[in-house]
């Protein structure tokens, strides 16, 4: 298995994790909440509990590499 892989299985594995059972739309303000925790959690531990570079690492890295994942789904053939 590449690492492309196995970053794609372990990304399965935590959303499937975070809805824990939930369905993602019909309960989605629950399951966005828990995706909210996971978040910071990972950039704190990320970033060695410091919460300043913990949100620099959120808006100047997280959030457009997240975009860009989104829109590469988006532009897939259907």
């Amino acid at each position: 298995m590449h690492d492309a892989q196995k970053d794609t299985k372990r990304a399965l594995d935590a959303a499937k994790s975070i809805c824990d059972g939930r369905h993602p739309v019909e309960s989605r303000d629950t399951v966005l909440v828990t995706l909210d925790h996971t978040i910071a959690t990972v950039l704190l531990a990320a970033m060695g509990g410091d919460a300043k570079k913990a949100v620099v690492m959120l808006n100047e890295g997280t959030i457009p590499h997240v975009e860009e994942r989104i829109m590469m789904f988006a532009n897939q053939p259907r």
